[in-house]
């Protein structure tokens, strides 16, 4: 199972919406776009779960494609410690 991280979606985005997008891939396990606290509008990303080789096909052919005027970043998650900006000791 691979963890898929999609970002620079419109904030009219919906996880019906992006589950389809994924889904013409293979199965989509599970799908959650983080949420405005105080609109409920989608933030910009989300996290989508597939099994490894659709999760790669989905990767390859949706990174860049456009979602209503907005080329879509889609690649897999990365463990937050390894992404930097965080605290130095």
């Amino acid at each position: 199972m691979k963890r898929i991280f999609a970002g620079n979606l419109p904030e009219d985005t919906t996880e019906r919406e992006l589950s389809e997008i994924f889904a013409s891939f293979g199965r989509v396990f599970s799908i959650k776009l983080m949420q405005d606290v105080f609109s409920g509008r989608c933030r910009g990303f989300g996290f989508v779960e597939m099994e490894g080789h659709e999760a790669r096909a989905a990767i390859a052919g949706l990174n860049g494609k456009d979602l209503r005027g907005r080329p879509m970043k889609v690649n897999e998650e990365q463990p937050r410690n390894k992404r930097g900006g965080g605290r130095r000791h």
